[in-house]
């Protein structure tokens, strides 16, 4: 039976941020449909895993690849200094809610969410 799996990436240590890339992979491979949303600290993070020398950038592009990411905190990534860097890579920003991306309608779309 297909999942609808929401991760929302909060933490900005890439130890942890490489949990949400695993899965959503891991998720995708199965046949779940699956969606990252970055926020919080983890915005910070997209910068550094778009360079090619980064542990994570390979991970970070399958996912870009697969067309697994949901979209970016706009608030949050202002906050975290990287709202330029985030438009100019073309990222999809969230702020339906207040400046940050709202889960109701992943809610009413039947998405089971996940925080890390």
């Amino acid at each position: 039976m297909q999942k609808k799996v929401m991760l929302v990436a909060f933490q900005g240590q890439p130890m942890c941020f490489i949990h949400v890339l695993l899965n959503a992979l891991e998720l995708a491979a199965r046949g779940h449909q699956c969606r990252v949303i970055i926020e919080g600290e983890a915005t910070r993070l997209i910068p550094e895993m778009n360079e090619e020398g980064h542990f994570l950038h390979s991970l970070y592009r399958q996912m870009l690849d697969k067309g697994l990411l949901e979209g970016v905190c706009r608030a949050c990534s202002s906050k975290m200094q990287v709202l330029d860097d985030i438009k100019k890579l073309g990222l999809p920003l969230l702020d339906d809610m207040s400046g940050h991306p709202g889960m109701s309608q992943y809610i009413e779309q039947e998405f089971e969410i996940i925080n890390f």
